[in-house]
This record gives structure tokens, C-alpha cells and sequence, in this order.
């Protein structure tokens, strides 16, 4: 994030032990519950709630016999990958909008 000011930069070295949290899987809820006024802590918690109803959709989906499957697997195998870098980018304290799934988290007003 560009711009960012000294508060903004406090936040990120406070929280991004605990924002890595919002990717793995249901524990997105940590960051949201325990860090509420932290613009960073919400940032990834938002990604992480995205990937958890991903996550559900594709499990969903592998219900379906062959094709199904052959989606759930794409799908399961693009989630791991989105979840390794959103945790790397938390640690690493940086903002991260996800590619086709970032535009959802605007829609979420935690």
C-alpha cells in the first residue's frame, strides 16, 4: 500500500503476526474478533472469509461424480496456492488483493 502513514506502519508491525491467521481456513475469524480496529488484521481477514466460502463452493462441487472432482481438485490445488501467498504477504506486511477472488472482499463491511 502506497502512501502509508506512521500509524499505518505501526499497525502492520503490531498485527502481522496474527493477520497470517485469515488464511487458514475458519481461523480468519481471529484477526477479525481480536484485532477489530486494524485496518491491516481486516484487510487479510477479508481474503481469508473469501477463500473459506471458496473453499466451501468447491467442496460442494466435488459432490458431483467425475467432472466434479476434476473441478474440486483445479479448485482445492488454486485455494492451497492463494493461501500459502496470502500468508507470506501477511507476514511479510504487505497488503494483498487476491487475483478473481479480491474483487469480493469490497463486498464485505467488517
Amino acid at each position: 500500500m502506497e502512501n502509508q502513514t506512521p500509524q499505518d506502519q505501526k499497525d502492520i508491525e503490531q498485527n502481522k503476526a496474527i493477520a497470517f491467521l485469515s488464511y487458514l481456513s475458519i481461523l480468519f475469524l481471529i484477526p477479525l474478533l481480536a484485532k477489530p480496529d486494524s485496518k491491516f488484521c481486516i484487510h487479510h481477514a477479508k481474503n481469508g472469509l473469501v477463500l473459506f466460502i471458496a473453499s466451501l463452493i468447491v467442496g460442494i462441487v466435488m459432490i458431483v461424480p467425475f467432472i466434479g472432482w476434476l473441478i474440486g481438485i483445479v479448485g482445492s490445488i488454486i485455494l492451497l496456492v492463494y493461501a500459502i501467498v496470502g500468508i507470506i504477504k501477511a507476514l511479510k506486511g504487505e497488503h494483498w488483493d487476491m487475483p478473481l477472488f479480491g474483487q469480493y472482499t469490497k463486498h464485505f463491511n467488517l
